[in-house]
């Protein structure tokens, strides 16, 4: 049958389609409903169409501070991630040292670790130490837990690595450093890429190892979570949907660059 050929030669295809579209699915909804004006607290029922947030993301109380609180921290715990994240593949790739296969092994557990049994450890180190809970606590755990994401990442890229490469810009009498600005870095960025936006997107979404460790600072997943409990503002859709189409827009300007330069050396 001309219909049962058409599928076959397509499943693949649409349930491609199908998948992208599930996992696309609630972006949608939230991104509608940021154009809703509700009646009462909550922003569950389509009511009315407005713009009237996206004119006035802020116009909830402490929303932006605690957006702003954990732009910071994500920014930073993505680059002490990827700076300690890339040295510690690295090592793990290119040197044979005592414990090696122990760390490669270690390095996995915070992926492994449940997060309630990660932040309830972290909170009674950091209470043992006399630490105040607070902003700085938040960031030395998400760099933690963002690390073992970093090192996977980087360290299948720089597995992959060709030796001979820069074995022959040695060979053209290229200095150690030349040769890791050059050549290493160059290939291993794209697995420092992945890895460094992996930790950024951990570490802003992170909302139970905050909640250990924050004190009396207040992150904005843990806004998100405070506010549905006595309702949800329109501003928090908002907030999201703008997250999500930057993300978008970031990938997709990646992928036309990567593709520039293919068709460029092609």
């Amino acid at each position: 049958m001309p219909f049962v050929n058409w599928l076959k030669r397509r499943l693949v295809v649409i349930a491609g389609l199908l998948t992208l579209a599930y996992l696309l699915l609630p972006n949608v909804i939230v991104t509608v409903f940021s154009f809703n004006r509700p009646k009462g607290r909550f922003n569950y029922q389509w009511q009315h169409f407005s713009t009237a947030a996206w004119k006035n993301p802020c116009g909830v109380a402490d929303m932006c501070g605690s957006l702003s609180i954990s732009l910071q921290i994500a920014v930073w715990a993505t680059i002490g991630a990827t700076v300690l994240g890339t040295m510690i593949a690295f090592a793990l790739v290119r040197y044979r040292f005592r414990a090696r296969g122990a760390i490669n092994s270690l390095i996995f557990l915070p992926m492994a670790m449940p997060e309630v049994v990660m932040a309830a450890s972290l909170l009674t180190l950091f209470l043992n130490m006399g630490a105040q809970l607070g902003f700085w606590t938040i960031l030395i755990a998400h760099i933690m837990f963002c690390l073992s994401f970093v090192v996977t990442a980087v360290k299948a890229r720089v597995m992959s690595m060709d030796p001979r490469l820069e074995e022959a810009a040695r060979d053209l009498y290229a200095g150690p450093v030349q040769t890791f600005l050059r050549v290493t870095l160059p290939i291993a960025a794209p697995g420092i890429a992945a890895g460094a936006l992996l930790s950024f997107a951990l570490s802003f979404d992170d909302f139970i190892i905050t909640n250990f460790n924050a004190g009396s600072t207040v992150t904005f997943p843990m806004f998100v979570w405070g506010s549905a409990q006595r309702g949800t503002p329109v501003q928090i859709n908002v907030i999201g949907t703008a997250m999500f189409l930057i993300a978008v827009l970031f990938v997709l300007t990646s992928m036309l660059i990567t593709n520039r330069r293919s068709n460029q050396r092609a």
